[in-house]
């Protein structure tokens, strides 16, 4: 059996769908199933049980021979939360539970990291150790997924085989639920639909012009089809970039909203918040180099391409996958 924790969230809702597709359905998901904004991600889903999130390792030791891999993509990813300790229950300890559980007993296991975790960039956006060690996440998110990767790196007893994923800015289906969360061409189809218009941030840097903020953003059904890929080919264990080797300006996706949407684009730029200000990202972009390495070459998405496809299957209909 495999397990996906964070089963009922957008990724990790999304690879339970990615296995289904390939026939798996001997799946157990993990989850707070008693949030009922998530149903619809796992309510039409094939799957043999559904843990609560806190049930999950009393489960698990009754269970471990039956456990195959374990997809560890539950997480709290509010980066406007700045109350370390709720980082540090369900991101930090939780996921060092689970890393322990599985090299204790032998089970595969890949896990989500974060691009929060690179802060301003000032020391790139490389996925080798050295970076890992230096690098200063600007949010208590951020810090969480940074303290589980140098702790993991540290760790003599490992899994059989292991991989961290360091995602880059991911959209798609199943993001519903997320609220303030939720990835820019969600909150612009809504906005425009709405309004007729879409407002973008300003740029408070004289580097950047307004709307041409950076970042490497990656179609979901690319994020799972390489996870599906590391499982069925466990060469290498380590921390790798997912994202999609480029980055793009947020008036570039919002444009291509507005033609998926078949309208003209109307966009109007306002103030970045205040709370938020000193922690955001003028520029992303995952180096990939890493995971090409390892044997994944599988092309991603463009960025006209993933929303054309999200706007059009998903968004338009208000479906999920």
């Amino acid at each position: 059996m495999i397990v996906i924790t964070g089963a009922a969230g957008f990724i990790g809702s999304c690879m339970v769908q990615k296995l289904n597709s390939q026939g798996r359905e001997d799946l157990i998901l993990v989850d707070d199933f008693t949030k009922e904004q998530k149903r619809p991600n796992w309510e039409n889903k094939h799957y043999a049980d559904k843990i609560q999130r806190d049930q999950f390792f009393k489960w698990a030791e009754q269970n471990t021979h039956h456990i195959d891999f374990i997809i560890h993509l539950g997480a709290r990813t509010d980066t406007t939360e700045f109350d370390y300790s709720v980082f540090e229950e369900l991101n930090v300890n939780y996921t060092r539970r689970m890393w322990s559980f599985a090299a204790t007993h032998g089970i595969p296991l890949i896990y989500a990291s974060s691009a929060a975790t690179y802060g301003d960039g000032k020391f790139g956006y490389a996925d080798n150790v050295e970076t890992i060690q230096k690098i200063v996440p600007l949010n208590p998110y951020g810090k969480s997924k940074n303290e589980i990767d140098k702790w993991i790196l540290k760790q003599s007893t490992t899994p059989p085989f292991w991989a961290g994923f360091k995602f880059f800015n991911v959209y798609g289906p199943n993001e519903y639920h997320k609220g303030r969360m939720a990835s820019v061409i969600f909150h612009a189809f809504h906005q425009i639909q709405e309004t007729g218009q879409m407002k973008l941030f300003r740029s408070h840097k004289p580097e950047y012009k307004d709307g041409e903020q950076l970042r490497d953003f990656i179609y979901v059904k690319d994020v799972v089809s390489a996870l599906y890929w590391f499982m069925n080919h466990p060469r290498q264990s380590g921390i790798y970039n997912l994202g999609t080797g480029f980055a793009r300006p947020f008036i570039a996706l919002v444009n291509a909203t507005f033609k998926a949407m078949k309208l003209e684009p109307n966009i109007e730029f306002i103030d970045i918040p205040e709370d938020i200000r000193d922690k955001y990202q003028y520029y992303t972009q995952a180096d990939m180099h890493k995971m090409h390495a390892a044997g994944y070459r599988k092309p991603f998405h463009s960025l006209e391409d993933g929303v054309k496809n999200y706007v059009s299957k998903y968004l338009m209909k208000g479906q999920g996958w």
